[in-house]
């Protein structure tokens, strides 16, 4: 997610290195994280106005990684001495430090400042506040973090789960770009390789390399997310598209005259509640499936990365929560498979199929479920 624009076109090479090897320690199984021997890549659409985006998958009879994962080993077997997550069974094998040591570029000083300014905003909060600007915060945080962000961005545009006429798909679409989180192709594009490379070296960003480099860091470092990655080449559906070409061009002047509008609106409240609260609020939730969903929670299927269904990140994130569902399942609609799995984002997709305005609708087989599911799920 580059939240001014998007990275350099022209990327270096980087030294890849592979993870290091993992032990499951309830059933004291060995698995490889990001070992190609192991790995099933499978074609989940065309390239030609698709998307076209690879999920890597365990093969059933090895055995995976589970909501009680890692443990690195070195080359004698023995436990190396890695920084284990706070409360989980996550290991930190490749910890990143990305503020300090290295050369900081246009676009990484631009996101700081925009992260950095957000929170400062939020100081003054408590001195502001009227049931005014907390109903403007919260129909917001509805508007840019569901319709926006999950539905919009994540769901509709990255996944392509279901179609939407496009005059409601640039709507929702430019409720996201309301997030200031980057515009669509920028957003989609990050994304898109985080499912392709998964927990992995190449995974723009996994909690192997640390918490928070998983939660925000990482978005600092846009010259190492492009020498990964390599230019954003796998958003050419959306690029064939004028509005977004427009939105990505034309991108910071959309949350700029959003708060000129609040600001004529209710004055400096507006401003700090409509904008700076609302914003740093949907950052954390949107920013906590990227960290918490990879190091908190349970796998009931076999994804072969560390993607955890979180209760608690569902409830804040409309239903985002049920990342390892998602993780098995990349192309479904819903997220919160099972009945008692809250997921808001799945309701309002479900209402717009009810009244003839999503189509296309997906959701995985019994069968696919069938072969991705957990012997102790």
């Amino acid at each position: 997610m580059a939240l001014l624009s998007q990275p350099p076109s022209k990327p270096k090479a980087y030294p890849h290195s592979p993870l290091s090897r993992a032990i499951h320690r309830p059933a004291q199984a060995t698995t490889y994280l990001n070992s190609s021997s192991l790995v099933n890549k499978l074609n989940c659409y065309g390239l030609e106005g698709k998307v076209r985006f690879t999920r890597r998958v365990m093969p059933m009879p090895m055995p995976i990684v589970n909501a009680a994962s890692t443990a690195p080993v070195s080359e004698n077997g023995r436990e190396s001495n890695f920084k284990k997550i706070l409360l989980s069974d996550v290991v930190v094998t490749r910890p990143r430090n990305v503020l300090f040591g290295r050369k900081w570029n246009s676009l990484d000083m631009g996101s700081a400042a925009v992260v950095v300014s957000m929170h400062l905003l939020c100081l003054f909060a408590p001195f502001t506040f009227n049931w005014a600007a907390l109903g403007i915060a919260f129909g917001l945080y509805v508007m840019t973090g569901l319709v926006g962000i999950t539905l919009s961005f994540h769901r509709n545009l990255s996944h392509r789960s279901f179609k939407l006429p496009k005059w409601l798909e640039y709507f929702c679409a430019y409720c996201g770009v309301q997030a200031l989180q980057g515009n669509p192709i920028d957003w989609v594009s990050t994304h898109r390789y985080h499912h392709q490379f998964c927990d992995s070296d190449k995974d723009p960003h996994s909690p192997l390399e640390g918490f928070w480099f998983s939660h925000m860091s990482w978005m600092f470092d846009t010259k190492t997310i492009t020498e990964r990655t390599g230019k954003p080449n796998n958003v050419g559906d959306l690029e064939k598209q004028g509005f977004y070409q427009f939105v990505r061009d034309t991108y910071i002047i959309h949350p700029v005259t959003l708060a000129a509008l609040l600001y004529a609106m209710g004055g400096f409240p507006y401003i700090i509640w409509g904008m700076g609260v609302r914003i740093v609020w949907v950052y954390h939730i949107t920013w906590l499936v990227n960290s918490a969903c990879h190091v908190w929670g349970k796998q009931a299927w076999n994804t072969g990365d560390l993607s955890r269904n979180n209760w608690w990140v569902a409830l804040l994130a409309f239903g985002e929560g049920w990342h390892n569902n998602h993780h098995a399942f990349e192309y479904s609609a819903r997220h919160g498979l099972e009945w008692w799995q809250l997921d808001m984002t799945w309701y309002v997709v479900r209402f717009l199929q009810a009244i003839g305005l999503a189509t296309d609708v997906k959701l995985p087989t019994e069968t696919h479920k069938q072969r991705l599911a957990l012997a102790d799920s």
